[in-house]
Formats: C-alpha cells, structure tokens, sequence
C-alpha cells in the first residue's frame, strides 16, 4: 500500500476559545493516530500546536517542505486564520484538505466557543482568491463516518496527484506504424505534467532478455510460477522466453526508474525471439508495474493513475472497446489477447497462442464478473481530459484472449464520447469505484478536466460532500 504524508496543520483565531481549539487539535491528531494516517504535526511550532500567525507559517512551511508530505490537512479548530491558511497553501503547492469539527450547543448564556463551519466559509473563499484548489470535507464530527470516508479518500486523491507528477513510462521501441492512434506528444506532456518518458530501442530489451536468461535466477522462479498458476501449451523453450522477458522488462523499468511500461507488442517482438509479450505484461502488471500495449504512452498514464486511485492496493487491466454485445443494447467486449492479471480471472488462465498472431506468449481467461471503474487519460490539440465511469461485468459469449462482458448505463453515449475525442479504443479498468477519487485528482492536475461518460456528476459531487 502507498504510503501518504499529511501535513497537519490546525489554526485558531484569537477572538475565539483558544483552549477549546487545542483540546479539538488533541482529538484530532488522536483520530487520525486511529485512523493510521502518516503525518506531520506543529507541535513543536508553538506552545498551542496552532497555525494563526506568518510568523509560524513559515516555520511551518519549512518544516512539511523538509518532511516532503504529499497533502496538507486544515482542520480549524476553532474559527481558524483564513489568510495564513491559504498563506500557507499557496506556498506548499500540495493538495488541501479543509475540514472543521461540528460546533456543540451554545451554552446557557448564548456563548459559542469556537464557530468552526462560519470560519470554513472564510477560508473557502480566501483559499478561492489565492487561487488554491482544495478539497472540503463536510463540518461533521470526528466520529462521523463521514470523517473516516473523507480522510481516506482525501489520501487516495493524494496519492493520484503524487503518482501523476512522479512518472516515468518505459518506452520499449516506438508505436507500431498502423497504430497512429497512440501517438503522444513527449514534450508536451513533460512540460504540461512533467511525465517523463525513457525510450529504448527493441535491440536493448533483447540484449537484457539474454542477460536474464543467462544470470538471473528469477527467469526459473518465473517458469515455476506458470507451471503452477497456468495451463500450458507452450513448450519450455518458449516459456523460458516468456518468463525471461518479464524479467528483462522488470530490470530495465528499475535501472530506468520508471512506474509504467509502454511496449511494442508487435511484430518486431515476434521477429527477435518468437514471442509475444502478453503473458510477461500480465505478471509485471500483477506486480504494480502496469505494462500497456502498442506502445501506448496516454494508456500507461490511465493506468498508472487509476492504480493510484486505488492506493496501489489491487492491479489494473489494460483493455480495448472492441464489439458490442450481440444481446444486451448496453453491453460492450473488453478484450486484449491477454496482459490481464491473473488474479481477475474466474478461471485457470491458459497459456497459449492469440487470436489474430501465430505465435505463443498470449493469456486466455474470463475475468471475474463485478463492478469496475473504467477510465481513459488522453488528448489531443494541447488538451486533455480523463473519461471514466462505471460498469459491471455480464454474461457473454466466448471470446479469445483475456475478456470480460460489461454492461454501462448508456453505450450509444459511451461510444459517442470514445469516436469523437479525444479517446481511442483502448482504456483502464479496475475491480474498485474510484471515479469519485479520479474526479477530484483532477482538481489538482492542472490542465486536465474530468469527463464523465454518465451524467453522474451531482453524485460523485454529493459523496464527496458526505452525503
């Protein structure tokens, strides 16, 4: 599991109870121990443990650059110093999560001690001048379950942005001809996001392949492993390859630095050692290492994004949109000849031969059915958005390869959005609803817009509120 720093930050404001706001910093700081978030406090900033003054800001600023926490937590403890939270915001440049503790009943004299929602309105709207995204968990008490749920979430939006900003993709050789739909922009996306890619050409994978078969024992671990996880029908020279390759690819994504693999699965692959990719991209993707086909950059960065979402806790599935169903008027093919992970499938997956290629190196499994995020980073003309949205798996006939049958609220609308663009054939799947988290990592991706592929906006927008 990823693991997410918070900055943890509550303020006060002189005209309020200031012992009220460090007993619910206290409680605070106690839930979060429960709730086994990572972060860093202020304690040592002052004698409150407060953010109320630019005096401390920027002691505070120096402190979470240095610990490098990846979110920044402001819970007012009571009405909180709007201005020097968003002081400090603007400076730390991470995502914002703004929360207060519900105010008790006012005592017998008419007195509040701490007004924390009306300061939230003040801080939302300064926030909204310097320019800050942030997200808002609903004024709700510690033990609300609305707490646990926006805490957890707000992490997992974390831990999109930082992934998203942190990547590098191994480009192995350049998309294959036909496949102009997966061209990308490499400049453009260093300069818009700063993801980074490492081409190499096929030469250096095959040399690392011979390598591996050659010294490193993880080739046979690998071997074992599909003798006891797949059925065969490979001979062992072929498996030998196959599991030679995912170990080859492992050790160029580490030597490189990289969280994604991009590969051209084809033909030249096939030329060099008779192979084909799917089966080694299936492992690595089981790994956390997802590996996307036809040398598609924009599919890496759904996939890497999505796993993020989840917080690197289950696999992706790299799939395309391929046919409709030919029963179900909302129901469409996922399939690819077999980079799925083996742990999705509902059946022993057999190792074999693919539908439309004459050599060995494919994954022929069911998937399981169930509920599942779908999504799609792409652009084109210095834009870009991420489609997603949900479906479940159906009931379907055969197909070759890894697959699975998903039924969506509205296809004609689906496919409408994939034709017109800026998306192609190929997307993102996951066994997690992670389209509220998605949708509000966009917030913090500047120059990336989320779109929905159902009109489900009000929802995602109502949870988030805690409703």
């Amino acid at each position: 599991m990823s693991k997410i720093k918070l900055g943890y930050a509550p303020t006060r404001r002189g005209i309020f109870s200031a012992p009220d706001a460090v007993k619910y910093r206290g409680l605070t700081k106690e839930r979060l121990i429960e709730l086994g978030v990572d972060f860093v406090d202020i304690d040592d900033i002052n004698e409150e443990g407060l953010l109320y003054n630019d005096a401390d800001m920027q002691r505070i600023l120096e402190k979470f650059k240095a610990e490098k926490v990846d979110g920044l937590f402001l819970p007012h403890c009571n009405f909180g110093t709007e201005y020097v939270c968003a002081r400090l915001a603007k400076e730390l440049g991470v995502p914002v999560l703004l929360w207060g503790p519900r105010d008790e009943r006012p005592d017998e004299k008419g007195i509040r001690l701490r007004d924390s929602q009306c300061g939230l309105f003040a801080t939302g709207k300064v926030l909204r001048r310097f320019q800050v995204p942030f997200t808002y968990l609903t004024n709700c008490r510690l033990t609300d379950p609305e707490f646990e749920r926006g805490v957890k979430d707000f992490l997992k939006v974390c831990n999109v942005v930082k992934t998203f900003y942190h990547t590098r993709i191994l480009q192995i050789a350049p998309r294959p001809f036909d496949f102009w739909t997966t061209m990308c922009n490499e400049g453009e996306l260093l300069e818009h996001f700063n993801i980074q890619l490492s081409p190499i050409p096929m030469p250096e994978l095959t040399k690392a392949i011979r390598v591996a078969k050659e010294t490193d024992p993880a080739v046979e671990e690998t071997m074992e492993y599909l003798r006891k996880h797949a059925i065969l029908e490979v001979n062992e020279q072929e498996l030998k390859n196959i599991a030679a390759l995912k170990v080859a690819m492992k050790n160029l994504a580490d030597l490189y630095g990289c969280n994604a693999i991009a590969i051209q699965c084809w033909n030249a692959l096939q030329d060099e050692i008779g192979i084909m990719p799917c089966c080694a991209n299936s492992l690595l993707t089981e790994e956390k290492i997802p590996v996307v086909c036809e040398t598609d950059i924009h599919g890496a960065i759904t996939s890497i994004m999505v796993q993020a979402a989840a917080m690197d806790e289950q696999p992706i599935f790299f799939a395309d949109w391929t046919v409709r169903h030919p029963d179900n008027e909302n129901a469409e093919l996922l399939q690819h000849c077999g980079p799925w992970p083996f742990s999705i499938a509902q059946e022993k997956p057999t190792l074999g031969v693919p539908l439309a290629f004459d050599y060995p190196g494919s994954v022929r499994a069911l998937a399981k059915y169930g509920d599942v995020t779908l999504a799609r980073f792409d652009g084109d003309n210095g834009e870009y958005s991420l489609l997603l949205g949900r479906a479940k798996g159906v009931e379907g006939p055969y197909n070759n390869g890894t697959y699975l049958w998903v039924e969506v609220e509205n296809l004609k609308r689906l496919e409408a959005k994939i034709v017109e663009g800026p998306y192609i054939h190929h997307c993102t799947g996951i066994y997690a609803d992670v389209v509220p988290v998605l949708y509000e990592a966009c917030k913090y991706i500047k120059g990336l817009k989320p779109d929905l592929y159902d009109p489900i906006e009000e929802e995602i927008k109502a949870y988030l509120r805690g409703e």
